[in-house]
């Protein structure tokens, strides 16, 4: 007899293989007109629906010698391309690490963006004080 398969059987694609642009789903980080806290809303909503969140919220990897791991460092690599694709041109230079995974990605740009939280603070107390209704071109702006 030979090699029997059911033809009924479909063989079922993880979801992150159908995503053909990450930027018609979330936006570019740059910190500016995409703020980070919005990026990451955007990006783990994004990554949930797709079934990736464990790439990026510290769940331990499989094993190197897990059956799953070729599987799972496939998909991370999609998660990682995500990510990499998101970022401004300006940060993405300051995440960009060989061999990297999507968490090791994720906690840098965190890193960069919650590490000088403080020091944000007081540039942005300081733009603040000094902010004239001069300088502004109207008083709606200026509110």
């Amino acid at each position: 007899m030979g090699d029997k398969t059911d033809p009924n059987t479909t063989k079922i694609i993880h979801p992150v293989y159908i995503v053909a642009n990450i930027q018609n789903k979330v936006r570019i980080l740059d910190g500016k007109k995409v703020t980070y806290s919005s990026w990451v809303k955007l990006f783990k909503l994004h990554a949930c629906g797709y079934k990736v969140l464990s790439h990026i919220d510290g769940t331990t990897p499989p094993a190197k010698t897990d059956e799953d791991y070729e599987s799972w460092s496939e998909i991370d690599a999609i998660v990682l391309q995500w990510i990499y694709g998101t970022l401004s041109d300006d940060l993405l230079t300051r995440v960009l690490e060989p061999d990297s995974i999507a968490y090791e990605a994720w906690t840098r740009i965190q890193n960069i963006f919650l590490n000088n939280k403080g020091s944000r603070a007081a540039d942005l107390e300081h733009e603040f004080n000094n902010l004239t209704l001069r300088a502004m071109p109207s008083l709606e702006d200026y509110c």
